[in-house]
């Protein structure tokens, strides 16, 4: 079952020179468009601990609430290998710590998961150390938002554990209750790979997933001593959701098919076709929502998240996938 559809802070935070919404505007924006929740962005210009201390969270919580939202996830980023030619610096102790601040944060928001990366492979370090020392990290801050009630999930973005089978090794691996996937199709749908397989594997795992649909746009240089083109990389292209080439519907249909029960988050982390207007984002967003309802057909809510929403609050999408 999906248990709500979210929009991802970081699509309205300038970082790909679209326009910053503050995070207040942002809850708002959301909850106006139609969302159930919210995907807050845990580094600045929005969710920052250097900024959020417990009254700022309790501010922030109250405008969600007041808003209807009834799912949030706070999405943190993290890198547990980063600076391996430094090792007298611990910044694995540093990253392990921000990862516990974050699921402070999100106890005190009323949020259930925190999303985190695993680490870009280093390559002057042999694979398997990287290996291990992410599991480990995996593990001990597992333990760590285990004393908040809090889940942390690994999202298949950074180079260790990015492909579909490595991060069901590296869940199975860690081994903790508060350790889950975040898997998304995008990336093994661009790496080439069969999202089908993936879902049907990783569904049970996983206890959210972030949504972005792309075209492949094919790339070439000129070459003028050959006065011809040389091919390179093709650069993938953000689009409405019913334009991409990725299946969200089967995909959707095969994770919950194979035990995944989440929340469903759209992000658009990078340039979008047609422009970095605000108008456009919305656009954006709003075939997300679309595309989804028209491929869910609507269960009755539980009377625990019928009471949490109230007579006023939109009602959220808990659905099936068709």
């Amino acid at each position: 079952m999906i248990d709500g559809l979210l929009l991802h802070s970081v699509s309205y935070s300038g970082s790909w020179g679209q326009p910053v919404l503050s995070l207040d505007s942002f809850v708002d924006h959301a909850a106006d468009l139609g969302f159930d929740g919210v995907m807050l962005m845990a580094k600045r210009p929005h969710l920052s601990i250097l900024d959020y201390g417990s009254k700022e969270l309790a501010r922030l919580r109250q405008r969600i609430e007041k808003r209807g939202i009834h799912a949030v996830c706070i999405a943190g980023y993290t890198n547990f290998t980063a600076d391996l030619g430094h090792p007298d610096i611990p910044n694995r102790e540093y990253q392990i710590q921000h990862v516990t601040d974050l699921a402070r944060a999100a106890r005190e928001l009323g949020a259930a998961t925190v999303r985190v990366f695993t680490g870009y492979l280093e390559p002057a370090v042999p694979f398997q150390q990287q290996w291990d020392m992410v599991v480990r990290s995996l593990r001990e801050a597992a333990d760590r938002a285990a004393a908040f009630d809090i889940v942390i999930g690994v999202q298949n973005h950074h180079d260790v554990a990015v492909d579909p089978e490595s991060l069901h090794d590296l869940i199975r691996e860690v081994d903790h209750d508060h350790c889950r996937a975040m898997f998304d199709a995008w990336a093994p749908a661009l790496q080439g790979l069969d999202i089908a397989s993936a879902a049907q594997k990783l569904g049970a795992l996983t206890v959210h997933t972030t949504v972005a649909n792309y075209v492949v746009r094919p790339q070439f240089r000129y070459l003028p001593s050959a006065v011809n083109y040389e091919k390179v990389p093709a650069r993938a292209q953000a689009v409405p959701m019913e334009e991409g080439f990725i299946d969200y519907g089967a995909f959707l249909k095969t994770m919950t098919e194979s035990g995944f029960r989440g929340t469903v988050a759209y992000e658009m982390c990078s340039p979008l076709l047609g422009g970095a207007t605000l108008e456009n984002l919305d656009r954006h967003a709003a075939s997300f929502l679309n595309y989804m309802r028209t491929r869910c057909a609507a269960s009755r809510l539980s009377a625990a998240t019928s009471k949490a929403r109230q007579e006023t609050a939109p009602v959220p999408v808990h659905c099936d996938p068709l």
